[in-house]
Formats: C-alpha cells, structure tokens, sequence
C-alpha cells in the first residue's frame, strides 16, 4: 500500500509539473526575450542574432534583447544561459566554441549538452584556407607540397587558441602530415592584417571575416572548408577535394536552459524554422556566407554531438591549451 501511495504520489507530481508548463507555454511569450550572445558586438555570432532576434521578435509579437556576455573563451555567456530559468525567455546562441570547449577546458563547472537543451539550428558558414595574394602556393595540394619542403618554417594564425579557426589548422596538419606552427592573436583582424602583409603563411578564417579581403585580392583562396563548395565562392574547391573527409565550418544554432517546457521548445523551432524559408532571411544568410540549417532539435543536438566528439579528438591531438 505504501508503495502505492508512493507512485501516486509521483504520477500526482508529474502531471501537476506538466499542467503547470502547459499554462506557462499558452501565455509564452508574454514579455520579451533575452538572447544571450557570449561574443562581443559586429562579430558574425552577434549579427546573426540580431538578423534572426528582429526577425523572430516580429513572428512572436514580443521584443528579442540581445545581451552580449563576451569573456573566456564564451564560457562566461554560456554559464548564465545555463543558471537562468528554464521559462522559455532566456535564448543562447550556441557555436562550435561550446563543442570544442567541452575538451579545451577541463575543469568547466558545466557540461553544454547536459545542461541545455536545443531550439533549432540557424546556420552554417565555411572557414577559408587563405593565403597572402603573393603566396607560392596556387592550390592545396601546392600547399601541402610547399609545406613539407619547410617543416616547422611557415605559420599559421588564428584569432585565439582553441577557437575553429585554430582548430581547423590544427586538423589539417593532423590529416596532412604537414608541420605549421601555429601563431595565435587576440582576435582575428591583426592576425589578417599580419597576413596581408605577408608575415604569416595561412589562415582558415571564417567567411564573413575574410571574404571583402578575398574579393578585393588582397588575400587568395586557397579552398573553402565545407564538404561542399559555397555558393558565395563557387570556384573555390573545398579542401576536402584535395584531403578526402575534410571538413571543419561555424555553425550556429539556439539552445535554451534545461526544463524548458517542451511546447516551448517546438514553438521556438516551428518559428525559426519558418523563418529561415523567408527569402529575405535566406539572402541576409546568404550575403554572410551562411547556410540555413533547419531542422528539429533532435537534429541539432546530434550535430552538436558530433561536433563535440570530432573536437574533442582534435583538441586533445594537437595538444591545445589556454592560458
């Protein structure tokens, strides 16, 4: 009987849990949102959140509030996204940084995918393996071949340790066998500047970074960084077409804390995913280099998954750390 009254008790709590998110999701949102962005404003991170923020705030009929939380490594952002309430009116912007520093650093009070939960996935945008324009290396496989014939001798820059950026280096030399030492900035301006000017050797930098230094000439394309070519650059071959199953993008999505109302959670997703077939959303995506990928959450958690697992190996192969 006790046992009984135990399971009662229980399925009591359970339902009184789901009526109370059921009342809570039919007045959502009746305020506005805040959208956490652990990156400083004018980066590709904090533009997609207020392209997609002021598209959605229309859809949903309330204000979207971009708050910018910048600071270690995004961990700073990430950590109140996490502790704030699971009610559907805190947003975060999640990118590769959170997959990789999963593994970068080893002693988070947090575990990303445990602790949050998916909204949808909102786009992907290429890296660009580029070099000076007066570079000897025309293509790839130039690359790869000028690279054995001086290990140790060329740089590769990026904007921060541990970053994509970095990353994506790291795991061309690991499937290369190449020998670059790696030169790492605060950010990634003065890490281009110092390769337009010739003093570092290559860069797999994010589109949206580099693309006006591409079209200008200042800087060439070597490949971009997807499994498939971009349309912004569509005589860019990928890397891949030179190193078979390379691939290393940004991709974006939007997570929310744990607990969130799962009604919620398909709301925010139904949103997001109609607004990425808006054609204007398409071409503001589009003007930055960007993909839509929409999808489910289940969709989106799995590429985080996946993307976390891939880092983890590369970070752990390459030896990274941060200070």
């Amino acid at each position: 009987m006790r046992l009984n009254k135990l399971i009662l008790s229980f399925l009591a709590a359970v339902a009184t849990s789901v009526a109370m998110g059921n009342a809570l999701a039919a007045d959502w949102p009746a305020r506005s949102i805040r959208w956490i962005v652990p990156y400083t404003p004018a980066g590709t991170t904090d533009i997609l959140a207020r392209i997609m923020g002021q598209r959605l705030g229309e859809r949903l009929g309330q204000t979207v509030v971009i708050d910018n939380r910048p600071g270690a490594g995004n961990n700073i952002g990430t950590e109140i996204a996490i502790k704030a309430a699971p009610d559907g009116y805190t947003w975060f912007l999640t990118n590769p940084a959170n997959a990789i520093n999963a593994t970068l650093y080893p002693n988070l009070t947090f575990n990303f995918l445990r602790d949050m939960a998916s909204g949808a996935g909102l786009m992907r945008v290429p890296n660009v393996m580029i070099v000076p324009k007066n570079a000897p290396a025309k293509n790839v496989q130039e690359f790869i071949a000028h690279a054995k014939a001086n290990p140790g001798k060329l740089n590769f820059t990026s904007g921060g340790v541990g970053t994509s950026v970095h990353l994506s280096g790291e795991l061309f030399k690991a499937m290369t066998g190449v020998n670059l030492v790696h030169i790492a900035y605060k950010g990634s301006a003065p890490a281009l500047v110092d390769l337009i000017a010739g003093q570092m050797h290559v860069m797999f930098e994010n589109m949206p970074g580099c693309i006006t230094y591409v079209r200008s000439g200042d800087l060439r394309a070597l490949a971009v960084t997807t499994a498939q070519r971009s349309p912004v650059l569509p005589n860019v071959p990928t890397v891949a077409e030179s190193v078979p199953g390379f691939e290393a993008s940004a991709w974006f999505g939007l997570a929310v804390p744990k607990g969130t109302p799962e009604v919620i959670i398909s709301r925010i997703n139904r949103e997001v995913n109609d607004a990425l077939k808006d054609p204007k959303m398409l071409q503001r995506l589009a003007e930055m280099g960007g993909t839509p990928i929409a999808g489910s959450p289940a969709d989106f958690w799995t590429l985080h998954t996946m993307e976390t697992e891939k880092w983890a190996k590369v970070v752990k192969a390459s030896g990274a750390k941060v200070q």
